[in-house]
């Protein structure tokens, strides 16, 4: 069984368990499964208030698929967390990537 699996397994005790809806999302991420990945990290954000980290792979999942807007709006959301966090770091990093995604378009 593989952490896909185990972590699915986990999640049907706990379905709301944050730290199962990220690191699920995470494991499915590192898999490429990016559809799967925004799935979770949507039930993820619906249950828990993310300081950053969950936007941003959000933002990079939906790049992945080639949706650059959703990515963009992701990253402009994670920004809005991290300043509530004072994650100045992450804050720049996002504000980054999104000038390098509007560059792109």
């Amino acid at each position: 069984m593989n952490r896909v699996d185990i972590l699915k397994r986990a999640l049907e005790k706990e379905p709301e368990n944050p730290l199962g809806l990220y690191g699920l999302a995470l494991e499915l991420f590192k898999e490429k499964r990016y559809d799967e990945a925004i799935l979770y990290l949507h039930k993820y954000l619906d249950v828990h208030e993310d300081e950053g980290a969950a936007y941003r792979l959000l933002a990079q999942s939906y790049l992945n698929i080639g949706d650059v807007e959703k990515a963009i709006e992701y990253y402009e959301k994670g920004i809005q967390q991290a300043e509530k966090y004072s994650h100045s770091s992450m804050v720049e990093e996002f504000r980054q990537e999104i000038q390098n995604l509007k560059e792109m378009i």
